[in-house]
């Protein structure tokens, strides 16, 4: 496995193509769990046996605010190394923050739709930091194709809308859900509980498998569905809500009903200071989740 961190090293390296085969790119934060090897496993069975897999590690901090956990996000680049090695990685690319943010940097790409709900509302800096890094590392790898977590499903309908709408010609593949045992959802961010916080983040889940039976059996008011939630999910002591919302699965908009192509619920909670994320979508004739 190759691992590169110079810039123009790794356009170099993406540029020499001497025959064309399938190249996927896993963009990570590193920190790396199952749920981002699941992301691997599916760009190795895109990119086939002679293509290329491409992993990115690196912490942007365009998209964390001067109050969030930038600093504290954990880094532990070695044990990611080995781990992408083990799941047959071709390459690693590991910039450093000065190389891709130049001092007096001044350009950024911002979704104006998709982008403004849920995640957008309370972290506004999130998905113009997000597009701006993912652009960057399409244009610094050139892939085919790249994969992205349905856990972070408002991220992945915004990336599909940059890639529409700035034309890169890159297939973008949605990887599902990965939970722990006990249903939490895989994230770099669950090390941050404690023993009592991550007992009580498994409500997240519970609180969205109810639902999920709820439709199953035939309610479809979303605002009582998100009541249900809310109520189970305030339960825990330590749980508290930023926003529990019902929207279209494909526009993001928030409904009164569960329409014709389904409905997405999304959450956000924090255990102490510790955000998680999670969602359900449900789809007529297909409904799991995330």
């Amino acid at each position: 496995m190759k691992v590169l961190s110079d810039l123009d090293e790794c356009r170099a390296w993406a540029g020499d193509r001497t025959a064309p085969r399938p190249r996927v790119l896993v963009p990570t934060m590193g920190a790396l769990h199952e749920g981002h090897l699941s992301l691997v496993d599916l760009a190795r069975e895109r990119a086939g046996d002679d293509g290329e897999v491409v992993a990115t590690i690196f912490v942007n901090p365009a998209q964390f605010a001067p109050h969030e956990d930038f600093d504290r996000y954990p880094r532990r680049l070695e044990a990611d190394l080995a781990l992408l090695e083990g799941r047959g990685c071709d390459l690693v690319f590991t910039p450093e923050r000065p190389a891709m943010y130049a001092p007096d940097a001044s350009v950024s790409i911002v979704e104006t739709a998709i982008a403004s709900g849920l995640e957008g509302a309370s972290r506004p800096q999130f998905f113009p930091g997000v597009c701006t890094v993912v652009a960057k590392l399409f244009h610094l790898t050139q892939p085919d194709a790249a994969v992205f977590g349905e856990k972070d499903y408002q991220q992945l309908a915004v990336i599909r809308r940059m890639v529409r709408d700035l034309d890169f010609p890159i297939e973008i593949i949605g990887g599902p859900i990965v939970r722990e045992p006990d249903g939490l959802a895989m994230s770099s961010r669950n090390a941050y509980l404690g023993d009592d916080e991550r007992a009580q983040a498994v409500v997240l889940s519970q609180s969205l498998a109810e639902a999920r039976e709820s439709i199953q059996q035939g309610l479809v008011e979303v605002p009582t569905l998100l009541s249900r939630v809310e109520e189970r999910i305030a339960s825990q002591p330590l749980a508290r809500i930023d926003y529990v919302a019902g929207v279209h699965p494909d526009t993001l908009e928030p409904i009164d009903a569960i329409a014709e192509d389904g409905l997405l619920i999304a959450l956000a909670v924090f255990f102490g200071k510790t955000r998680l994320i999670d969602n359900l979508c449900w789809r007529r004739n297909v409904a799991g989740a995330g």
